[in-house]
């Protein structure tokens, strides 16, 4: 019985992999069931043993893509040995080497499907909408601690900050996967750290 269960669950998990590998490169409409089924070699019928529809599929997969990304943002924002700015460059640093290695290709599943879904699925909207407060969230938390400690700017309160920081490197990376240059994410960072969050 346990067997069946962890079978269920590692297919479940397998189409999320290769749902979110396809929908990040060819956003949500332009993803179809069969090319996802195709790459981890189940049924199609078993598709909806999962699933209720594609919606549903997406929404699995933001939370899934959601998961992912906070277990690698939190250690960073929350790492001790670093200051907060520290932690906000670390972080800045570590997904442009992201972009590299993909060639400033894929990008952030959220930023994309936010740009294509937000007018085309409320549902969508909502759920990625919450991933990005989230997001916000763990930015401001590790602002407010740099502005505590006296090295960031309090010319604005910290979730302001996060919302500009936050949305001005989703706006880099989409400007980086545009051009397929690095250029967008090197000017965010050297801005953001030497104008903008400067004490």
């Amino acid at each position: 019985m346990n067997a069946k269960v962890t079978t269920r669950q590692d297919t479940k998990q397998l189409l999320l992999e290769a749902g979110a590998e396809v929908m990040i490169e060819k956003g949500y409409t332009n993803s179809g069931i069969q090319e996802v089924l195709s790459k981890v070699g189940v049924p199609k019928g078993s598709f909806y043993h999962y699933f209720d529809s594609k919606e549903d599929f997406a929404l699995a997969i933001i939370e899934e893509f959601d998961r992912d990304f906070m277990a690698f943002l939190t250690p960073i924002l929350t790492n001790e040995s670093l200051t907060p700015k520290e932690r906000l460059r670390s972080f800045c640093e570590s997904k442009r080497e992201c972009m590299r290695a993909a060639n400033c290709r894929k990008g952030c599943l959220i930023g994309n499907l936010s740009q294509e879904m937000s007018d085309q699925s409320e549902t969508l909207r909502q759920a990625l909408s919450e991933v990005m407060e989230k997001r916000l969230d763990a930015f401001a938390a590790c602002i407010k601690e740099g502005q505590e400690r006296g090295e960031i700017t309090t010319a604005a309160d910290a979730r302001t900050i996060a919302d500009l920081f936050s949305s001005s490197w989703e706006g880099a990376m989409m400007r980086a996967k545009t051009i397929k240059n690095l250029e967008p994410l090197n000017v965010f960072i050297n801005l953001m750290f030497e104008l903008v969050l400067k004490k």
